[in-house]
């Protein structure tokens, strides 16, 4: 019998709120299928299930705030046995009322609760049926001790506090001639619609995962006091939320997809975060983190490793700085990458060849 548990989404998470399930005993599932609904700090997210079977118990019911790691729901895996006689079980959604929690909220309601930070699961509906309506979050957040950003800025600094401090953090920054990449993406981009675009942003996290393959210990996670490499590549992506705060959503295999389809994930991926709509894999399967600050008018970020992760790689904005080009000053576009890595795992010489990498891969944008 496999257990289904409240999954930490993020080293800033303690706790989440069962909103909806998706499946009812008796349903078959399969790997990768999205089980249940949790709110938490960052929004409402999709949890998947990391195994196939018959889902056999409910054990906690819509509405109630768990600690991660708290078991949600008992799956009879292909080929096992039924359940023991006697388990606790909590009253399963059959149970409580014939509107669901999501239902029991209109989406208009749900796109501005996410946009404000507020927990639509604590808010009493006046709308029909007990429905939480736009104008109910409204007041929510407007109420006297509503603070979702102070929150938040609580939740996430004590999550980037607790990393500062038990990870040994080193920098390292060049600075990479983007002349090339710049001008294949203008060449590229002239007959497109803006829509269909490649920007920047596309280049620099394909660049990040393509190195990683050079430097894989950096592509690890910390856990039980060493460093675990994954296999695969997932590049987070650090997405600021209007109502403060930031989230970062991995890009799944990275290294492996195409530009186009790769700056198609990057759409989506903010377009979601933002709405509140994120998957559990997303936030929990990142192996290294990607910011930017470019857009802020910021030049270098050095960024805190956000746990488990062993390493982070920052840019700043493309600035126009004058550039030795075969023997000739000239004008050329340029960026400054950072690396904050953790040095129970790396070194500098590593982490220089890392950032080495990410510069020689910019220069030839058409293999990316």
């Amino acid at each position: 019998m496999a257990e289904f548990v409240m999954p930490i989404l993020g080293a800033d998470m303690e706790a989440g709120t069962l909103v909806e399930w998706r499946k009812k005993p008796g349903d078959i599932v399969r790997r990768g299928d999205i089980v249940a609904e949790v709110e938490t700090e960052k929004g409402l997210i999709e949890i998947e299930i990391f195994t196939s079977g018959v889902i056999e118990k409910l054990l906690v019911a819509p509405g109630q705030k768990v600690p991660v790691g708290t078991v949600l729901a008992l799956v009879r895996e292909e080929g096992g046995g039924a359940a023991s006689e006697g388990a606790p079980v909590a009253p399963p959604p059959s149970a409580a009322p014939v509107e669901s929690a999501r239902s029991r909220v209109s989406p208009a309601a749900r796109t501005r609760a996410a946009a404000l930070g507020v927990d639509v699961a604590t808010i009493r509906g006046s709308g029909p049926g007990g429905a939480v309506t736009r104008e109910d979050v409204e007041r929510a957040a407007a109420a006297p001790g509503t603070e979702p950003r102070a929150r938040m800025r609580q939740v996430i600094a004590a999550a980037m506090a607790r990393a500062k401090r038990e990870i040994p953090h080193f920098y390292l920054a060049a600075t990479i001639d983007l002349g090339r990449a710049t001008a294949w993406l203008a060449e590229r981009n002239a007959k497109r619609p803006p829509a269909e675009r490649l920007l920047s942003g596309a280049l620099l996290v394909k660049s990040v995962a393509l190195a990683l393959r050079e430097v894989p210990e950096l592509n690890a996670t910390w856990r039980g006091g060493r460093a675990v490499p994954s296999t695969a590549i997932h590049v987070g992506v650090a997405i600021t939320l209007r109502q403060g705060g930031l989230v970062a959503p991995a890009v799944h295999d990275a290294d492996r997809l195409p530009l186009d389809e790769l700056m198609r994930c990057l759409r989506d991926l903010v377009q979601r975060a933002r709405a509140g709509s994120l998957r559990s894999s997303e936030l929990a399967d990142g192996t290294i983190t990607v910011t930017s600050l470019g857009d802020q008018g910021v030049e270098s970020v050095f960024g805190i490793i956000y746990p488990p992760q062993v390493a982070l790689v920052g840019f700043g904005r493309i600035v126009e700085r004058p550039w030795v080009v075969g023997g000739t000053v000239v004008p050329r576009p340029v960026v400054t990458a950072t690396l904050s890595a953790d040095h129970r795992v790396t070194d500098g010489h590593r982490g220089a060849l890392l950032l080495a990498a990410v510069d020689r891969l910019l220069q030839a944008p058409e293999a990316l």
